[in-house]
């Protein structure tokens, strides 16, 4: 299962960051927070950019349609 960034708890990320910060790293952390955000942004716009692509489609499809039926309009 995929973890959606609004899936994350501030209680989820303590344990890392505890771990992260007494080690001293607290620049590594900031930069996995940065690209995992960046990543979710990122996954986030691909998927909208594909149901944008489905809906134009199904809209293509339904001119096609009205098309067809005023073609036959003009056939009678």
């Amino acid at each position: 299962m995929m973890v959606e960034p609004h899936m994350l708890e501030p209680r989820m990320l303590e344990p890392m960051a505890r771990i992260l910060g007494g080690a001293g790293d607290l620049a590594h952390l900031v930069l996995f927070l940065w690209a995992s955000s960046a990543t979710s942004l990122l996954v986030w716009s691909l998927r909208e950019m594909a149901r944008a692509n489905r809906r134009f489609d199904d809209f293509v499809a339904a001119i096609a349609r009205l098309n067809r039926i005023f073609a036959d309009f003009d056939d009678d």
